[in-house]
């Protein structure tokens, strides 16, 4: 099998594995039939079963993030909190509603009625020109105004002040520079990620692993070794972490490093990345709920209409 997904900690352990420079270029890379498995961000996952997708997903999740660290503003702009960001004119890579969009809008809509419709969105590349994906359907609703950003990067709109905020997966070049000009719209964003987590008991995931329909088809047992070959992988990670605490993590450049697993094994438990549907559940309903919500589905999926039969009593 040609097996394609980014290079994390979780998939280090696995052989013969490929990946590329970026995310989208392994999306793009899945959905023209490159890969029999592959990492692929669920919103991408969701746009292609609305169409029939060759792919199923499986309950293996190798990116997860916290999202209210995502929104850039430009300060000029006068926004100083989420109430300011109605009516603005906001960035986003690649498509309206990128998996880290969708986490960062639904928050802001459950915890500070933001209103994506009262904004106007401009799509376009982050540190070059680039047209929305084209491999994928851009669904909006009618209400929320879109345009591109044509030969102008969200980077550069952000520090010019030409778009008020930006939601992003990478952080823009002109915040790396230290840009007066740019900051986050929650400088205070890991506490606030804390709070909302053990408020809601969300941990928010961004990917999925998928595999093509016809194999799992041809071999009814195929789901549940690529899950245990993904599971074997992330628990080895999690392993190297747990001996490394008795060494003060040495092996990372990271001072610190020490306590923040210290303070990630008392927040989430010794299983803080788990994979299945049942340590997830809450997670992928949030999802669901949001991706309908902000007009990317057609209707709300149901868990067990996305994920793979065979898995959904992981």
């Amino acid at each position: 099998m040609r097996i394609g997904t980014f290079t994390y900690d979780t998939t280090r352990d696995l052989s013969g594995v490929e990946t590329a420079p970026t995310l989208p270029e392994i999306f793009e890379r899945a959905v023209r039939g490159e890969f029999d498995v592959a990492e692929l961000g669920l919103t991408f996952y969701l746009r292609l079963l609305e169409e029939g997708t060759p792919f199923v997903a499986l309950p293996i999740f190798p990116n997860r993030v916290f999202r209210h660290s995502c929104v850039f503003v430009n300060t000029r702009s006068g926004i100083t909190g989420p109430g300011d960001l109605a009516g603005r004119t906001i960035g986003e890579f690649g498509t309206y509603g990128q998996d880290s969009g969708v986490w960062a809008k639904g928050i802001l809509m459950d915890e500070h009625g933001f209103r994506p419709e009262t904004n106007r969105w401009v799509i376009g590349g982050l540190e070059h020109p680039a047209e929305p994906f084209g491999f994928i359907p851009h669904p909006h609703p009618v209400a929320v105004e879109v345009t591109t950003a044509g030969q102008k990067t969200l980077n550069d709109l952000l520090a010019t002040g030409e778009i008020d905020a930006l939601f992003s997966a990478n952080v823009p070049q002109c915040v790396l520079d230290g840009h007066p000009d740019v900051a986050r719209l929650f400088p205070d964003f890991a506490a606030r990620e804390r709070d909302y987590h053990r408020r809601t008991g969300i941990f928010p995931i961004m990917h999925a692993i998928v595999v093509r329909r016809e194999l799992l088809a041809e071999d009814p047992g195929l789901a549940g070794r690529v899950y245990s070959m993904f599971e074997t992988a992330k628990d080895a990670a999690a392993a190297r972490y747990r001996r490394d605490r008795r060494l003060f993590q040495v092996p990372t450049m990271l001072p610190w490093a020490n306590a923040l697993v210290d303070e990630t094994l008392a927040e989430f438990g010794e299983n803080w990345w788990p994979y299945g549907i049942s340590a997830n559940r809450t997670t992928l309903e949030a999802y669901l709920r949001y991706h309908h919500e902000q007009g990317l589905s057609s209707r709300r999926w149901r868990i067990d209409e996305i994920f793979a039969p065979e898995l959904l009593g992981t």
